[in-house]
């Protein structure tokens, strides 16, 4: 099985930008060991599938950082829509809810 590709989107670049080197190191490998190879596996502490919103579909957890992506299995990639400190999700959380 061939990995996954991972794109950021603009919103994600931005908030990657925003993190001190140190996190935004820790994220990016984060993001390559979890979402490279099989970004929907579920467990208890690490990849949630989102329900009762539309957009994103997971939430990765990585130390104090959450990163929002969906996954396109028959295209093989990830596409990470936001990288958030966790006390910036319940706010995203209740904007996705109202689109």
């Amino acid at each position: 099985m061939t990995g996954f590709e991972i794109h950021l989107k603009p919103s994600a670049v931005k908030d990657m930008d925003r993190l001190r080197k140190y996190d935004a190191a820790m994220v990016a490998d984060g993001m390559e060991n979890h979402l490279s190879h099989n970004p929907t596996k579920e467990s208890k502490s690490r990849i949630k599938r989102l329900r009762g919103i539309s957009n994103p579909d997971y939430r990765l957890r990585l130390g104090y950082y959450r990163v929002f992506y969906n996954v396109d299995n028959a295209k093989h990639t990830v596409d990470v829509l936001r990288i958030l400190h966790k006390d910036q999700t319940h706010r995203y959380y209740e904007e996705e809810v109202q689109k």
